[in-house]
Parts: C-alpha cells; structure tokens; sequence
C-alpha cells in the first residue's frame, strides 16, 4: 500500500509561506506591562467611535436591507466616487470613479495584484527594505525579487535603471511606497518622483504606489503621487482608510486608469470573495460624507502620532548608546533604527525579557541578507511609554554589547 505524505497534499507555493513576524508578535504584546513598537497598529483611542455609531444608525435608517445585501464588485457607486474625488485634489487632476475598486484592506488589494501578474519565477522589483507584507503577499505566487538600493530620500533611480539593463528575465512590476515608507519611514523626494515614472515608462514597466500614509503628513508640503504624472507606464495606486478611519472596517481601494488591468482585477476578486463588504462601505462613506469633520479628524491623527515621533526620536538621541542611527520621518507612522554590528533578532529577545519589543528589521529585506536594522511604530504607544521603552531598548542594546 502506498503511503502519501501529508506535505504532498499542499500546493508547491506554500513551501514558502512563512508566518509574519509581526502577527507573531502580537501574542507577546498582549501582555499588559508588555511595550511594544511592534505591531503598525493606529492609536485605537482615535478612532471615531462614537461618529461611527452614529453613521452606522444613519445607515440603516437610510439604507435598510440594502446596506446588508450583495453588492457589485468594484464596490458601491458612493465610495468609488468619494476615492475618486479625493485623490483628484491630492493628483491635481480628475481621475474617474470607475477607475476606483474597493478591496478589502490594501493586503487584499497587493494579493490581487500578485494573483493577476506573477507566474512562478517571476520578477518583482522592490526596494531594499521594503514593506513586509508585500513579500507576504507575492511569496504566495512564488515571485522573485530584484532589489533596488535606496538612501534616505528613497529608491534611486540611478539604481533601478541599472537593476532593470541586466534584468533577466524582464520584471512584471515595480512595487515602492513614496510616502513615509514603511519600514524606514523615508519618503521619495519630489525630484526622484517623475525620474522613476519616466524610467519606468521607458521599460514599459508597472508600477504600483502603494500609499497608505499620504494623509499622515507632519511637516513640509505633499508631494505629487506617482499616478499624478501622465505617462503610458501603468500605475495601480493604492490607499486605505485603515490609518484615517479605523483598520478593522477593512475599506481600501485600488485606482486603476488602465482598463485591462482594471478588468482582470475584478475578474480574480469576483473569485476571491465576490465584493467588499456593502455594511462597511455604506458606514465608511456615511462617516467620511462630513468633510470637514473627517478632515479636523484625520488632522488630529496626524498631530498626536507628530508629538509622538517627535518623543521618540528625543528619546532615541537621550537613550541610544554612541553608533545607533535613525531616522526622523516626516510622517506616518515608523521609524527605523540601525544598530551597527548587532543582529535585532538576537537584541530583541533580550528586549523581550525587558518588556518592551520591536519587529527585527531583517525581515523587511527580501534577501533576508541585512541584521542590524529595527523598525520601532510611534503611533501605538503613549508618549510617557515611548520614553520608557527607548530607556529599555538602549538598556538592552548596551546588555547585548558587553
């Protein structure tokens, strides 16, 4: 009698699924005493509660049975034109509300994405370091990575020329996020911007724009989005309302001008899970409807995770010993800590027993190649905290070295 194994009975593309460091994570932070700098979570003492409540009381009093019942899967008509007409003051330009698809956190929108461009093997150019998530959700079709160096006005496109000359075979996409970059916080500056669009025109290469901090903005004037430029090089952008409303409605949208790429989307979330959900839409547009409200809230958000990063790097200057480096985002929601000659993954289970965690920065590079780097989140933590924490962390840093 022939035996299978059970391995034999799973698909080849979960050799590669590995559990996020972060999600793991989470399990540590819930104990009380516990202060983390892991997890990229919102402060949840933001969050509209109570304006949600009433949204939700407008909705159904409005909507009745609709507001529950299937819906199409590009998502309802009132939020594809309130993404449109938001992001067309952001570009300077109007784009169309049927470019707009609504999705189910931006993980589902970066799964679709790998779903419709990624055979096994392929090629995706990323920067280096790169959000987490994304290599999540494109190991799941077995991608291949081309990394791209960046300094601290982000990818250079010196680089990515480069990267692409000697590309064998082409990549599908560029995936980058220009805004507070997650992990290392650094944004694109305006003057790499159109320099990447125009090189990736000139390959014919996609580009998705990932872009869930562009709202988070402390300091200096915004910058254009990639998809602002004219060009024949496609541009996904993708945006969320997880960092400006609340992460657990699950609304976020993919903008799509290019109408074969648009259509092929909406093919595979048809197969995904039909539609996003209509309740969470209706709520979330129902919510946003008061503009100026919404805008005094997101400014808000924006003001106490400032005074939190601002906490964070004074700490950062007081407590790290001589050596450490870091970043002074001008938004968002991360910074990034380089600790010279010493692998994070090691310094974070003595920080562990310290009471305070981080996410190891060498899961953010696809190579998995780099040690010494430290992503730490300013926007879940207390600024009373934040300062006891960095306290920690250099304590333990100076644990480490001896």
């Amino acid at each position: 009698m022939t035996t299978i194994s059970r391995a034999a009975k799973f698909a080849e593309r979960t050799a590669r699924l590995r559990a996020s460091t972060i999600r793991e994570m989470l399990k540590v932070t819930q104990q009380p005493d516990v202060i983390s700098f892991g997890g990229g979570l919102p402060a949840s003492e933001l969050f509209p509660t109570e304006a949600i409540a009433e949204a939700v009381r407008v909705v159904m009093q409005l909507r009745g049975p609709a507001a529950l019942q299937y819906s199409v899967t590009e998502g309802i008509p009132e939020m594809r034109q309130w993404v449109a007409q938001r992001l067309s003051r952001r570009v300077g330009h109007t784009l169309d509300a049927e470019t707009v698809t609504i999705v189910n956190g931006s993980q589902q929108g970066l799964d679709l994405i790998g779903k419709i461009f990624l055979d096994p093997g392929d090629h995706v150019v990323l920067e280096n370091p790169t959000y987490l998530g994304t290599i999540q959700a494109f190991d799941a079709y077995q991608a291949r990575y081309l990394t791209v160096d960046t300094d601290e006005d982000g990818l250079l496109p010196e680089s990515l020329e480069r990267v692409l000359d000697h590309a064998d075979p082409f990549p599908k996409l560029l995936y980058l996020v220009p805004n507070f970059q997650n992990p290392t916080g650094r944004t694109l500056s305006a003057r790499r911007r159109e320099s990447v669009v125009r090189i990736c025109e000139r390959f014919g290469l996609p580009i998705v724009e990932d872009d869930p901090y562009c709202e988070l903005r402390f300091e200096g004037a915004d910058l254009p989005s990639l998809i602002s430029y004219q060009t024949t090089a496609p541009i996904i952008y993708l945006g969320t309302g997880s960092k400006i409303m609340a992460p657990g409605m699950r609304v976020a949208w993919l903008v799509i001008p290019d109408e074969e790429i648009r259509e092929k989307i909406v093919l595979v979330k048809q197969g995904a899970d039909l539609h996003s959900g209509t309740f969470a839409q209706y709520v979330f547009h129902q919510y946003v409807s008061d503009g100026a409200a919404f805008d005094a809230h997101v400014r808000e958000i924006a003001q106490t995770y400032s005074r939190r990063r601002d906490v964070m790097s004074e700490a950062l200057a007081e407590f790290m010993p001589e050596g450490v480096r870091f970043t002074r985002p001008a938004g968002g929601m991360f910074l990034w800590v380089t600790v010279p000659g010493v692998d994070t993954s090691e310094l974070l289970r003595i920080c562990a027993a310290s009471k305070v965690v981080f996410v190891p920065g060498v899961s953010f590079y696809p190579g998995r190649d780099v040690h010494d780097g430290m992503r730490l989140n300013f926007s879940n933590a207390s600024e009373k905290n934040i300062r006891i924490g960095v306290e920690r962390l250099g304590h333990a840093i100076t644990a480490y070295n001896r």
